[in-house]
């Protein structure tokens, strides 16, 4: 099977399976022009997106098992969304120079790998609470902006340096609140996640910083971020500055995220904190 083939799988496949199906003896030939990225990923009915809008739990509330499932569930969807964005990044761009697109390629098969990993963590974990996916309303917000990536600096200061850059935080965060109420094992979930995320924005940050010539990384990135996207999107609730050094990003980089302030706002997120 060649990596095209591969990802059309991951990204139009509707079932779980397609989903998390391995890489296995992928060839780098062929070409992706006979498949399309479509609006939508394929997805069963049970799994399919929904711009129905479902509040994230209160950490007030993780004390209970269904508040955790639910929280589980979020991040879940957001795995798979990974998984399906990586596939249509595949499928849609190209490097201009062929061992470049090889190399992004394999980079983000590993990725994908990784990625589908922390979706079978969070898909068993759910069970353990009776919460199976396609319980609540999944939501696009991630996938919406494959429209607007046209390129692999767009899509590296998308999901590298924007959504897996933000989940540095949330992943540190959220496994102290699941340590604070006793489930260990959900913690430990959250920890092997922030541990694959910094190699994540690592890869994000190579590329970036490959392709910006004389430009800071936070002016290239801003350069790059679609329009409907702001850097407010690229932390959360804390900063973990120690996971960003560890991605290797510079403290310039880090000190503008830290203080950017927009309409979208870290007092939004941190509502969430609240009782």
């Amino acid at each position: 099977m060649n990596i095209y083939e591969y990802a059309n799988i991951l990204l139009n496949g509707s079932s779980l399976e397609d989903k998390l199906l391995p890489a296995q003896d992928i060839s780098f030939e062929g070409s992706s022009t006979s498949f399309k990225v479509k609006s939508v990923p394929g997805r069963s009915d049970k799994l399919a997106l929904s711009t129905k809008q479902i509040k994230f739990p209160k950490i007030s509330t993780f004390h209970l098992e269904d508040r955790r499932g639910l929280a589980l569930h979020f991040f879940a969807n957001h795995e798979l969304l990974a998984i399906e964005m990586m596939a249509a990044a595949i499928l849609k761009l190209s490097a201009a120079d062929t061992k470049e697109n090889q190399l992004i390629q394999k980079g983000l098969l590993k990725t994908i790998a990784d990625e589908q990993k922390h979706l079978k963590l969070y898909l068993n974990r759910m069970k353990e609470f009776k919460v199976e996916f396609g319980d609540y309303p999944l939501n696009d917000f991630f996938w919406r902006q494959m429209g607007d990536i046209e390129d692999y600096g767009a899509f590296f200061s998308t999901m590298a340096l924007t959504f897996e850059q933000a989940n540095l935080d949330f992943a540190e965060f959220y496994a102290k609140v699941f340590d604070e109420v006793g489930d260990e094992k959900s913690s430990r979930i959250m920890n092997i996640v922030l541990e694959d995320e910094i190699s994540h924005v690592a890869f994000g940050r190579i590329w970036s910083n490959l392709w910006k010539k004389d430009q800071s990384l936070w002016d290239y990135y801003k350069t790059h971020l679609p329009g409907n996207l702001t850097p407010a999107r690229a932390k959360g609730i804390i900063l973990n500055v120690e996971a960003r050094k560890l991605a290797g990003l510079d403290e310039d980089f880090i000190a503008q995220i830290e203080g950017y302030r927009d309409d979208y706002t870290l007092t939004n997120r941190k509502s969430w904190d609240k009782d």
